[in-house]
């Protein structure tokens, strides 16, 4: 693919995960196109349905969560690093949750979005533990109640607006309730 195609691509993507994962069903093909200062041929062009731009654009959310990860897994301080990690799902869970929830004629999320999801969801369970041998969380907290309390905060601020200043001390709250003592 050529440097200017891979170039839009990219920009396609990200107006897509913007205009889907705020505006869900409500946006538009043509919004994504303008975002992207493109062409609307050019985002068919490289996505030949709305279903195919939203699922790509999903799967990019996942990599871009991927690569966060994959950036703290050095951080010299566990703690932090999990506290980094879970703040970024937070923050972009409610995009994700709707992304996921625009797919239409769909009874189950895309296969590869399964597969990107069980992957992130094994490097956090990997921060998890990092973090609970260096002291810095419970032992008895398990990955699955992380996903579940991060699921919650995302789905409230993607139902109902929240102030960031609001979410964010929510995540603190979540965050020192997972900590030790």
């Amino acid at each position: 693919m050529r440097q200017d195609a891979r170039e839009n691509r990219e920009r396609i993507l990200a107006a897509a995960e913007d205009v889907f994962g705020t505006r869900g069903a409500a946006g538009s093909t043509e919004e994504v196109a303008q975002r992207a200062g493109v062409g609307i041929a050019t985002v068919f062009r490289h996505f030949p349905t709305k279903d195919a731009l939203i699922e790509s654009a999903l799967l990019r959310h996942y990599e871009r969560l991927g690569e966060r990860a994959r950036a703290l897994a050095d951080h010299p301080d566990p703690a932090e690093a999990w506290r980094a990690l879970v703040r970024a799902l937070i923050e972009t869970g409610a995009t994700k949750l709707t992304l996921a929830a625009t797919l239409s004629d769909r009874t189950q999320t895309p296969a590869a979005a399964m597969r990107a999801a069980k992957h992130l969801k094994t490097a956090v369970g990997d921060f998890l533990h990092r973090a609970q041998a260096a002291g810095a969380v419970r032992e008895s907290v398990t990955i699955d109640e992380v996903y579940l309390l991060i699921r919650a905060l995302a789905q409230a601020c993607a139902t109902a607006p929240t102030p960031p200043d609001t979410r964010d001390r929510a995540i603190t709250i979540v965050l020192d309730g997972l900590a030790l003592p």
